[in-house]
């Protein structure tokens, strides 16, 4: 157990360390915005809000996953590929200070997320009683809002049908099912 969490926090970790960046980033880019050095005072403004946002979320994703929380994988997954991303293309511009140590950060938070024991510790657990997902029937049974089979919606049996193939009442197995002429219910022929 101890492994497993070692894997999970070193995954929080990195996630923590790039909601960091990402609200360092957003600092740098309010400071811009305020001494009027961004390409338009409104989008300087507007980088700034989404950036702290984006930090904000980054920094919840880093609990969820701290804790063990099955709804904080795709999200931490995601976010290292679009550091890993944005690491590259920081790599290529020649800002290899922050483009090294973002796709440093992408390649360790993806190794830690995808150990056994991440995967294991972030997989959803079954539901109580083995209930499935709602929509979806258990097995053996139908799935809602359909009758069993053999029974009407109402729980009674389908005329000429019987549980478990024995014959109704009063009649032999020989006997079509459906009892009447010519295989119709109630022994009414139709007539064309």
């Amino acid at each position: 157990m101890g492994q497993r969490l070692t894997t999970l926090r070193v995954a929080a970790a990195v996630q923590l360390a790039e909601a960091v960046l990402v609200l360092m980033a957003t600092v740098l880019a309010g400071i811009d915005a305020a001494r009027g050095r961004s390409y338009h005072v409104n989008s300087g403004i507007a980088l700034t809000v989404i950036g702290a946002a984006s930090a904000l979320a980054l920094a919840w994703v880093a609990a969820g996953v701290a804790r063990g929380r099955p709804w904080s994988r795709t999200p931490a997954l995601l976010t290292q590929l679009f550091v890993g991303i944005v690491g590259i293309y920081l790599l290529q511009g020649s800002r290899l200070d922050w483009g090294a140590v973002t796709v440093a950060l992408a390649v360790a938070g993806f190794a830690a997320l995808l150990a056994p024991q991440s995967l294991r510790a972030l997989a959803r657990a079954p539901r109580p009683g083995g209930k499935p997902p709602a929509g979806e029937a258990p097995a053996g049974k139908p799935p809602a809002g359909e009758a069993p089979a053999g029974k009407t919606s109402a729980g009674e049996p389908v005329a000429g049908k019987t549980p478990a193939g024995k014959a109704p009442a009063g009649k032999t197995a020989r006997e079509k099912p459906g009892g009447g002429a010519g295989g119709q219910p109630g022994g009414v022929t139709r007539r064309s």
